[in-house]
This record gives C-alpha cells, sequence and structure tokens, in this order.
C-alpha cells in the first residue's frame, strides 16, 4: 500500500486505458510522453514478472525497512512474505482488479494496481521506482485516475505510508483528504463535487 509518488497533470490516452479494462489486452500501444521526451507505457503482468514485481516492491519498503535491525535472510523473508499476503489481499478483495508494469522507454519503472467497485475507484498500490522519479510517471497515472473519477461520479481512494511525507503533502495539494488512520497508514480519498442541483444555492449565481 505504500506510495512512492511525484505527478503532475496532463492529457494522455492513458485515461482511456484506465478507464476501460479490456484495454489491458493492447496496453503495449497506449502511450504517451513524458515532459523529457520518453515514452510511458503500461503492459499487464504476466507470470514472468514476479522477480520485478518482487524488487519494486522491495523498493517501495527500503526506508522503512533500512531502521530495523536484520539478521542474514531476514528482511529478504519478510519482504517476501509481505509480498504474497498483499497479493493475496488483494486478489481477494478485487479479483478483476487491473494490475501493469509502467514502462518508460520500454524499461521496468514501477508498478500499479487497481481496483474498483460500484462507487469507488481504489488505487491499490503506485510504486515508481527511484531512478524514473520526479520524471511525470506518477502524474500521467493520477491524472487519468482523477478523470476517471470525475467522469463517473465515484471517490478515488489510496492508502499512504504516513512517514511519506512528500506523498501526503502532494496528495493534500490535489484534494485528498484522510478519511481514517490505520495503523501506520493514511486512508485518503479524493472526491467530486456533487453536481449543482437546479434552482438550488449557487455562490456563482447571477443575481
Amino acid at each position: 500500500m505504500q506510495s512512492i509518488i511525484f505527478w503532475f497533470k496532463f492529457q494522455s490516452p492513458l485515461i482511456k486505458l484506465l478507464v476501460d479494462p479490456e484495454f489491458l489486452m493492447t496496453l503495449n500501444e497506449q502511450q504517451t510522453s513524458l515532459p523529457n521526451g520518453e515514452r510511458l507505457t503500461l503492459r499487464a503482468v504476466t507470470a514472468e514478472d514476479e522477480a520485478l514485481l518482487l524488487f519494486i516492491y522491495d523498493s517501495s519498503r527500503a526506508e522503512e525497512l533500512a531502521q530495523g535491525q536484520w539478521q542474514e535472510g531476514q528482511r529478504e523473508a519478510f519482504v517476501k512474505w509481505q509480498f504474497d499476503l498483499q497479493r493475496r489481499e488483494y486478489d481477494a478483495r478485487f479479483p478483476d482488479a487491473e494490475y501493469a508494469v509502467i514502462l518508460v522507454d520500454d524499461q521496468p519503472a514501477g508498478r500499479i494496481w487497481i481496483g474498483r467497485d460500484a462507487e469507488e475507484i481504489h488505487l491499490l498500490d503506485i510504486v515508481v521506482l527511484p531512478e524514473f522519479q520526479n520524471r511525470g510517471v506518477g502524474g500521467a497515472l493520477l491524472s487519468s485516475l482523477i478523470d476517471e473519477a470525475k467522469q463517473r461520479s465515484k471517490a478515488l481512494r489510496h492508502y499512504v505510508f504516513v512517514m511519506n511525507t512528500d506523498a501526503l503533502r502532494f496528495y493534500e495539494r490535489l484534494g485528498f483528504v484522510v478519511i481514517e488512520e490505520i495503523g501506520a497508514y493514511k486512508h485518503m480519498e479524493w472526491k467530486s463535487e456533487p453536481p449543482a442541483v437546479a434552482g438550488g444555492p449557487s455562490q456563482n449565481r447571477l443575481r
């Protein structure tokens, strides 16, 4: 559930990709350019990605786990256990979730995992590897999800690690608010304003 995210908003074909799950079948055809000209694409996770996904997950916990004292092999075993636990939980809650590898110029740059239900979009996990941060990768994907939430009048929710202060501040600037705190995570929500009711009060109404 940890987030390592830096982003900005711009239009992208990924908006359509994240709205329609069938686009997972042709992820490599969906792409956009990052500010520095790099090409951003997604592709569906496959069984061959197991080691890559574990490496990406490990990177998202590195700062947190560096605070502990580990005997030989303990840290690796703990990360693998947490990785498997997270996957089982998400698979159980959202069996039809979209799970994709993030690619920058065809190089693995992270992962994104999205679940949906009738009322909410759940950003289950997004991790951008350190060497690809601050390049607009997460921003393109988050902008897509926010646009989808607006179009479908749904809430967008995500858990953020309490020690990830940069991500917390950024979510707040995007309009996310904390709706609850669960252990080491803050549950944050972005929700669009409901449409004005015809004839109802409005501060922008002409008098």
